[in-house]
């Protein structure tokens, strides 16, 4: 057991994003840090450790197991996955300590358009609408309480999975003059709604007052696929209906092959977008098993169209992106991946998932030339910093769509399931 001393200033162990200053003082106070912290690791090969303001040598093996920390065992670490270290003290964490060894893992970065589709979980109601009967016009829906956004998941005692079961029901239930049951989700809630379809004399049949989906489409980008699992990650941001404006819960999905066949230019105020074509049931890629704040994900089932950056790349964590030029890779025309020049104008060093995490320009000429900036379409192009993937394209600012956001791929690849972390620590030992 090889014993390493790793010498941090006072000021600079506690410097941390998430703690103000007063509480700094605080914590100062009550803990008396020392001036050296001595902590046990097992082996004899050393890697690079960048801590804040120094570079100090560790053994590898700290990474499967940090046996304790001296100085009456006031600290600890925590997550001690190869990329990081959180010393803390009384279950607050005051330093994370990165590990230069991130090049061993590697993704392959993405930047193809992609058509997603995906089926909702049950249908969703996205509108009312009156149903004008003899005397009077009435939502039997909005009577009842059913709202915008809300999930029919059942109709008496069958699960709806498509619009097309609803019609014969309610025509039933009309003709025998009896309410319906219906099992509804709304938020974390499920609960029962009863109705009674009214018939509409303008469309000779029985109706309910809601207007439902069962589906939805549209285009994106391919962020990343991890090519031992095939696991992958697109958008960075939440598909939410049209409609309702809310995140679609989703039944099952696909992603499928597309192929850009127009742009229109966005402009300050308008944001443009791409235009693509594909098919259903032609050139599947691959499941979407999750739509959540960062983007959708699930595993590849057939090969992505070839590009000049289809190779395993390395990733940079949040705190290693650094303000200045970059390139994203996406599609213009057809479906041809290419690199446009941009700059990260801001990054911020997230601890936690977010959503946001840099503001980036667009600077290239011709991209600026053919979309004005960013564009629909192009959420999820992955953005490349010293030869690393750092991150995609999340939104546009409507009022300079030469701007816009970008999420950290960290938070990318955690959401899809890929352990950056776990990975290390199997290829290290």
């Amino acid at each position: 057991m090889n014993k390493l001393n790793i010498r941090v200033a006072i000021g600079t162990i506690l410097l941390v994003t998430f703690l103000t200053m007063p509480f700094l003082s605080t914590v100062k106070e009550f803990i008396s840090i020392p001036d050296e912290i001595t902590v046990f690791h097992n082996g004899q090969d050393t890697i690079t450790v960048s801590t804040l303001g120094e570079r100090v040598e560790i053994a590898p093996q700290q990474n499967e197991e940090v046996i304790q920390a001296i100085n009456s065992n006031q600290f600890q670490t925590l997550n001690s996955g190869e990329s990081s270290i959180v010393y803390q003290y009384a279950g607050l964490p005051i330093k994370r300590v990165n590990v230069d060894v991130l090049d061993d893992f590697r993704v392959i970065p993405g930047g193809q358009s992609i058509g997603v589709n995906l089926e909702t979980l049950g249908v969703l109601v996205v509108g009312h609408h009156l149903i004008e009967e003899e005397s009077e016009k009435t939502s039997p829906g909005e009577e009842a309480g059913i709202e915008v956004g809300d999930i029919i998941l059942k109709i008496e005692q069958e699960e709806i999975e498509s619009m097309d079961q609803i019609a014969p029901l309610v025509e039933k239930a009309g003709n025998d003059n009896t309410p319906l049951e219906f099992t509804v989700k709304r938020g974390s809630n499920t609960f029962k709604k009863e109705l009674t379809p009214s018939f509409d004399k303008n469309e000779q049949g029985y109706r309910i007052g809601l207007y439902i989906r069962d589906s939805a489409a549209g285009i994106g980008t391919m962020t990343f696929y991890e090519p031992d699992s095939k696991k992958y990650g697109a958008l960075g941001h939440v598909i939410s209906d049209m409609n309702t404006k809310k995140p679609i819960e989703i039944d099952e999905g696909s992603i499928v092959r597309s192929s850009i066949t127009s742009i229109q230019k966005g402009n300050s105020g308008t944001p443009g977008e791409k235009r693509a074509s594909y098919t259903n049931n032609q050139g599947r890629l691959g499941n979407i098993t999750k739509n959540s704040p960062f983007g959708v994900f699930g595993e590849l089932e057939n090969d992505l169209s070839k590009s000049e950056w289809d190779q395993p790349m390395p990733i940079a964590l949040p705190e290693q992106v650094e303000e200045g030029p970059a390139k994203i890779l996406t599609v213009l025309e057809d479906e041809k991946v290419e690199s446009f020049d941009i700059e990260v104008v801001n990054s911020v060093e997230q601890k936690n998932p977010a959503t946001k995490g840099m503001v980036i320009k667009i600077t290239d000429e011709r991209l600026l030339d053919v979309t004005g900036g960013i564009v629909q379409g192009m959420s999820g192009s992955p953005i490349i910093q010293n030869d690393k993937v750092i991150g995609a394209v999340t939104h546009v600012f409507v009022n300079d769509p030469t701007s816009g956001y970008g999420i950290h791929i960290e938070w990318m690849l955690q959401e899809a399931g890929i352990d950056i972390y776990q990975k290390q620590q199997q290829n290290a030992s």
